[in-house]
């Protein structure tokens, strides 16, 4: 049956909030847009009239169509080259979902969406539906053809598992653009000290290649070693250049609510470095850099106004 105008306006107004749930639940920016189109599909396979209430509908045909594509993830990222990390989301993109609570901010922050892939299927649904859309467990036992207390118990057992890892502290825009200054000063002041004074002492660095692009397979862990990468990292040299193929730019912004750095070479974004921030210091450095991951930043950048660069890497 066709869908008329109405019900393809009800979807798209649907839209933002499927893709958030979608980029939680699976960590991809990318497959998050090809679940909620498949969604749409169903959506137009469906008798629309037929249906009462059509969020809750689309929210569980969403939510079990993540479901499968995160078991046949997990195969997938087990011969993934390197570390695997999410795919990075600039300030201001609307996939990023509801930024009204604590527990929704934090639902999207990068730490947290690493830890979530600790987390079976079902805990990372409940986590995500309860968390940050705030949806009852009567109808996440309904979505998910689980009992109300089986999801109590789910969620409890999903929330221990994330406070166990998780260190962040939320801050606003303005602290963190001095962060991301005060570490850039620190990482291409050529010392390590000044960086070690901002890193805690177990703090780590890693990075996702993808094989794509040189990372390191495990990652730095400890002040003093992460402070002795960061360095490296910034110090100036044509070998790196050669293997960047330029000198990048780069920009001060947040990137799902951490504070970040955005290496930007001739318009196109080539790495995104996300800082966790603890009342400690910076627990943990974390850099996106293999393309694949970038389509979605890449096309935020390209259509937002970002500013002037901090640095000019001398690379």
């Amino acid at each position: 049956m066709a869908l008329t105008v109405d019900d393809v306006d009800r979807f798209e107004a649907a839209r933002p909030r499927l893709e958030a749930i979608a980029y939680r639940l699976l960590g991809s920016a990318s497959e998050a847009e090809d679940a909620v189109q498949e969604t749409f599909l169903r959506w137009q396979a469906a008798d629309v009239g037929r249906i009462e209430v059509p969020e809750a509908w689309l929210t569980k045909v969403l939510t079990n169509l993540c479901l499968s594509q995160l078991t046949s993830a997990r195969a997938r990222r087990e011969t993934y080259v390197g570390q695997w990390l999410p795919e990075p989301l600039l300030a201001g993109d609307p996939m990023l979902g509801p930024a009204d609570t604590a527990e929704q901010r934090e639902s999207v922050s990068y730490a947290v969406l690493t830890l979530l892939e600790r987390l079976s299927p079902g805990e990372r649904a409940v986590y995500v539906l309860r968390e940050a859309f705030a949806h009852p467990h009567r109808e996440i036992a309904e979505i998910l053809g689980i009992t109300e207390a089986a999801s109590q118990q789910i969620l409890h057992r999903a929330k221990k598992h994330i406070a166990a890892g998780r260190t962040r502290t939320e801050i606003d825009e303005a602290v963190a653009r001095r962060i991301v200054d005060e570490f850039l000063t620190a990482a291409t002041s050529g010392r390590t000290e000044p960086l070690i004074q901002l890193l805690t002492q177990d703090a780590f660095s890693i990075g996702d290649g993808g094989g794509k692009v040189p990372a390191r397979t495990k990652p730095f862990e400890g002040a003093v070693a992460v402070a002795t990468f960061l360095r490296g990292l910034f110090k100036p040299g044509k070998a790196k250049r050669a293997l960047v193929g330029g000198s990048p730019e780069i920009h001060a912004t947040t990137a799902n609510g951490d504070p970040a750095l955005v290496a930007v070479l001739d318009g196109r974004v080539i790495g995104v470095i996300c800082l966790e921030v603890t009342p400690e210091g910076i627990a943990a450095v974390r850099g996106q850099a293999n393309p694949d991951k970038l389509t979605r930043v890449n096309r935020w950048w390209a259509a937002t106004d970002h500013g002037e660069p901090v640095l000019h890497a001398a690379f």
